[in-house]
């Protein structure tokens, strides 16, 4: 039986057109708050047991600074939107998030991963490192995305909700276009089956209908079986899923023999050091990567261990 409470934080999540993965991550922690306060109502708590709950997080379950964040974000979020009361004098502050040197490889360690990865594995473990994508931006590619022509890729509604463009490697034209192939015939074959709509942000479905079976609104990566869509109900097929990739990077890593921590948000990381390295603007990276704020960019050049950022000085350019 569901919630009628746990329902209208649901209903308030959705009309501000937050992501599933955050109607997930601020409806768990909520059960995880009023279970942890003996099932009282919220409406009847305050800051007394937000507190209690914060502290127990941070000392019994050893959760990590980020993780204390989302839980509160999701508190606050309920007090403040669904029972209409701000939390003031709450004795407790966002923990700040240590900065630390993002894991960089090197081109030999990259094409090693890449050796020992197949077929639509190795290609979004391509597009990664070549494009600078995050692991969600890559997955979430559908055909419209793409422009093999001039060789871009759009990634729509990323991080912050931000749109942009970057750039899509010559030499990964020939791989992207069999992996368009091969959607295509999973498409193909859902439309014979009777189904083909793709998963959809569920505004996005009333909106557009039967449009979501239109070929170039599919995904790039296609998950191997249909779904029932989390929020509309209607039968789709949803992009390949995040963790499927992560094991495959994780057999592929330890087959390279390479005992760095290595995850998909790695090859981001090592494609900006990489552009750095070779000279490219610091504010030409920042826009490709989707940065807000050029501090973000700014700690690759750390990692280079050059603040300049390829910058050579007007004397070196003099003749010899």
């Amino acid at each position: 039986m569901k919630s009628p409470f746990l329902e209208s934080i649901r209903t308030e999540i959705r009309t501000k057109q937050y992501s599933y993965r955050t109607e997930k991550s601020y409806l768990y922690w909520v059960r995880q708050f009023i279970l942890f306060n003996d099932k009282k109502h919220p409406e009847i708590m305050g800051n007394y047991e937000i507190e209690r709950f914060l502290n127990h997080l941070a000392v019994n379950r050893g959760v990590s600074p980020g993780t204390q964040n989302q839980a509160l974000c999701a508190i606050i979020f309920v007090y403040k939107n669904v029972l209409k009361r701000e939390i003031e004098n709450l004795q407790y502050k966002m923990t700040k998030t240590p900065r630390r040197m993002p894991t960089v490889l090197n081109p030999e360690e990259v094409a090693s991963i890449l050796g020992n990865l197949e077929a639509e594995y190795w290609l979004i473990t391509a597009l990664l490192y070549g494009c600078g994508l995050r692991i969600n931006e890559a997955l979430s590619l559908r055909i419209k995305d793409l422009d093999l022509k001039s060789r871009s890729l759009l990634v729509f509604n990323g991080k912050g909700r931000k749109d942009r463009y970057t750039l899509l490697p010559g030499n990964l034209r020939e791989s992207v276009k069999r992996q368009v192939a091969h959607a295509r015939e999973v498409h193909q074959s859902d439309i014979a089956d009777g189904f083909g709509l793709t998963s959809v942000p569920g505004s996005l479905h009333k909106k557009y209908g039967p449009a979501m079976k239109d070929f170039g609104w599919q995904y790039l990566f296609p998950s191997s079986t249909r779904c029932l869509h989390p929020i509309a109900g209607y039968v789709c097929r949803h992009h390949l899923h995040h963790s499927t990739y992560s094991r495959q990077l994780r057999q592929a890593v330890q087959s390279s023999g390479i005992t760095k921590r290595v995850t998909a948000h790695t090859f981001r990381h090592a494609f900006a050091t990489e552009l750095l390295r070779s000279g490219s603007d610091i504010r030409t990276v920042q826009e490709i990567l989707g940065h807000s704020d050029i501090r973000t960019t700014e700690i690759y050049t750390h990692v280079i261990g050059d603040k300049r950022a390829g910058t050579v000085s007007p004397f070196d350019r003099l003749p010899e």
